[in-house]
């Protein structure tokens, strides 16, 4: 394909993620597929019409700006966008829907490493490793026999909030252990849900039955607080809530209280807000599990999403339809 029937692309991101994003063996795909210069990267659209007057195709990550109508009338003639990360929610508005741009992102790449971190604390949560590790710190003893009568995860019931990309991608991962999986999705049926290896349940009717229960529901007005003081209170004694969706899911004035009371137990990757002030008790309780936000892709996993990306925009420049085109009635019910 020659330069000139080539189109023109731009990076909009933080170019820390460049590197990890497109190493040299992908970034030579991409400039074999579009043009774009690598060592442009743009952070802030004001002042940039001229370096996106022509730009085709907008190659987005995290850090890069919302495009409002303003940035897009410098872009006249944009296409595509394709999003090198997860939710797209905070970077594009109708303005661009209404225009009519395939946007694209690499959502599902982000799912693989939640998930499998969802199922490593889900693991450690039923065999109570995380408080165990502490305990054994402290007091240079393996547990009492007696103490471990409840550890163990041999029929742990699951219980998935939120059948999403990650949670779809952890109830396949889950398939391989003897565990009995709820499922909570007002978007999902019965028959669904049993083809997912889940029993449909009410979301009230989960949090009873559930010794672990995790989130994957999307950040939307609806799912505010959906776990809130009440449905908290339905969770069995002794259970372990995870989150690694958004924090906002949550009421965390009430979760701090089921914990400060020791009845819950918690690993939380988000929270509201991010991050936690210095004061608050999450930092130090000891039945809360805390990571800074790390479920998501990082450092080598980055590569999965510039992939996508990748792939997406070789199927484009042939004609076909992109694998990963995110749809504006899609925006009601996902991340």
């Amino acid at each position: 394909m020659s330069s000139f029937a080539r189109p023109s692309a731009v990076f909009a991101m933080d170019p820390v993620h460049l590197p990890l994003l497109f190493p040299a063996p992908l970034m030579a795909r991409l400039r074999e597929t579009v043009r774009i210069d690598p060592e442009l990267v743009v952070q802030d659209f004001t002042g940039a019409a001229s370096t996106l007057s022509d730009a085709e195709i907008l190659i987005t990550g995290w850090g890069c700006p919302h495009l409002g109508a303003d940035t897009l009338a410098a872009m006249p003639r944009l296409r595509t966008v394709l999003h090198a990360a997860g939710s797209v929610r905070s970077l594009i508005g109708e303005p661009l829907w209404s225009r009519g741009v395939t946007v694209c992102t690499a959502v599902t790449g982000n799912a693989v490493p939640v998930a499998e971190y969802t199922l490593g604390m889900i693991l450690l949560a039923g065999k109570d490793a995380l408080a165990r590790r502490d305990s054994f710190r402290r007091a240079h003893a393996y547990p009492v026999l007696a103490d471990t009568a409840a550890t163990g995860n041999l029929g742990r019931r699951i219980g998935i909030i939120g059948a999403s990309r990650v949670g779809r991608h952890l109830l396949e991962l889950l398939r391989s252990f003897d565990f009995e999986i709820l499922l909570h999705d007002p978007y999902v049926d019965a028959a669904e849900a049993a083809g997912l290896g889940a029993e449909l349940l009410p979301i009230e009717d989960l949090l009873r039955r559930s010794d672990i229960v995790s989130l994957h529901a999307p950040d939307i007005p609806e799912t505010r607080h959906m776990l809130d003081r009440a449905r908290l209170a339905l969770v069995p004694d002794g259970a372990v809530v995870i989150n690694t969706a958004r924090g906002a899911l949550i009421d965390h004035a009430a979760l701090i209280d089921e914990l400060v009371s020791g009845r819950l137990r918690a690993v939380l990757d988000v929270t509201d807000p991010e991050p936690l002030p210095a004061d608050s008790p999450l930092y130090t309780l000891p039945n809360v599990f805390l990571t800074p936000h790390i479920a998501g892709s990082l450092g080598n996993e980055l590569e999965r999403l510039g992939r996508i990306v990748v792939d997406d925009l070789e199927r484009i420049t042939a004609g076909l339809a992109p694998a990963h085109e995110l749809r504006h009635r899609d925006l009601a019910h996902v991340a």
